[in-house]
This record gives C-alpha cells, structure tokens and sequence, in this order.
C-alpha cells in the first residue's frame, strides 16, 4: 500500500476542485486550494522523496505547458491523463510521462472500444499504460465516467469488466467521483469491491479526509490498493493529513 502523489492542473494552475462540479461550461468548478508555486515545484519535491507513480492530470484544455514543466521536472517519475490519444500517447512518454492516463478515448459510445484499446496498448506497450475508470453511483452500480467525469457509460466496475481490462494494461486509477474533493470520506462499496481483485496494482482516489479513511482502504484492500489524497492534504492548504507524514509512512 503505497502514497501515490498527485499534480492536478486547471486552466494551466495547480488546483484541487470537487471534481463533480467540472463541466465543459464557463462556470468554473468549485475550488478548494489553488497553488502560487508552479507544477515542477511539486514534481521536484516528489522527486526528492522518491514518491513514484503519482500522476498528473490535465483538467481540461489550456494545461500543456504546465504538465510538459511537470514531466520535466522528473523524466520517468509520474504519469499523465487528461485527453490521451493514440496520437498524442507517444509525444507524452516522449515528455517524461511515465505512462499515460487514458479513459475517454477507450470508452466511448458507452462502452469499451476493445479495438481502440489493442491499437494503443499495441503502440506504446502494456507496461505504459494506465486506465482510468473513474466512477460514479447510479442505482447500485458504480458506472465508469468519461469526458471529465461528466459523461456516463453503460460499464460498471466490476471484477469482470477489471478481468477483462488488466490484459491490456498495467495499472487501473479510479476515482470516487461523487466524493473527489468533499473531505467527507471515502466510497466505502468501492474499495471494498476492488480489495476483492488484485491482478495488477490499483490507485483510489476521492474523499479520503484523515488517517482513519488510509486505515480502511489499507483493511478493505488488505494492504493491496495504493491512494492518492488531494484537499485533505496540508500541502494542498488542507487539515487533515501531513504530506511528510505520509511520505514517511507509505512512500518507497
């Protein structure tokens, strides 16, 4: 159970939203902590606690430069995701990355492209790429959700739907969408449903608020699945947990 670190980035600033008030509209989302330090700070001080496999995500157009200065910063020592393509997956491990992110373009049409998905794990290999399946509740179900998280598909995580997917890839982050940023606690059903698969390493993301909810995910996922905090985190202006602390306990 590993602390995976995060650079999230809107309109080109390092940024920590409720990631359900994301839209494609002009209303901005709602905002929690906005950094004055620039995105290669952050990857400079990963890099410093060799805290790898953190990702950066490119929330929305207009974030280029600063994920390019991210990547940068420490060549090989996080992933991207925000609107990778098969065109544009090489020119980001070219940048540093050291997988890409994808969702929106595998799942489209309310479903899996299966041959979407072939082609880009046959161009980059299986060992650079990453599937997101984000997610959020409908019924009893937790349905993936693509386009910024604003878009629901007719898939929903499941063993099989993971089964199906891990051939392809080698890892799966998936954030609680409907929690992402609220501080409130995390999708306790979910963590629980993925602690039951271990194939290929997990990342959860969403509502994780104090140590309390890192001890769940840890018991729920009996040590297997990696987190990633983002509000809650003094080092994005939060209360609830210490980024060294955090580094020290479950870094490496």
């Amino acid at each position: 159970m590993r602390f995976r670190p995060c650079i999230d980035i809107h309109q080109g600033v390092v940024k920590q939203i409720v990631g359900s008030t994301l839209t494609d509209s002009e209303r901005l989302p709602e905002t929690n902590f906005q950094a004055e330090k620039p995105s290669d700070w952050f990857s400079n001080l990963y890099r410093k606690d060799n805290l790898t496999g953190g990702h950066v995500i490119k929330l929305g157009p207009g974030n280029e430069q600063a994920a390019i200065k991210a990547l940068g910063a420490w060549p090989g020592g996080m992933q991207i995701g925000g609107g990778i393509t098969i065109d544009n997956a090489k020119y980001w491990l070219d940048a540093g990355a050291s997988a890409v992110i994808v969702t929106s373009w595998v799942f489209h049409d309310g479903t899996v492209d299966m041959d979407r998905l072939r082609q880009l794990t046959d161009s980059i290999g299986k060992n650079r790429l990453v599937l997101d399946l984000s997610c959020r509740k409908r019924d009893d179900s937790y349905m993936v959700v693509t386009n910024r998280w604003q878009t629901y598909t007719n898939e929903n995580v499941s063993a099989e739907l993971l089964d199906r997917l891990s051939n392809y890839c080698d890892e799966f982050l998936i954030h609680g969408v409907d929690v992402e940023g609220k501080c409130h606690g995390i999708e306790t059903p979910l963590v629980e449903l993925l602690g039951k698969w271990s194939e290929i390493p997990i990342t959860y993301a969403g509502g994780i608020h104090s140590t309390k909810d890192i001890e769940l995910i840890g018991k729920l996922g009996t040590g297997r699945i990696d987190f990633t905090v983002g509000s809650a985190l003094d080092l994005f202006g939060g209360t609830g947990l210490k980024y060294r602390e955090l580094a020290e306990t479950y870094g490496g």
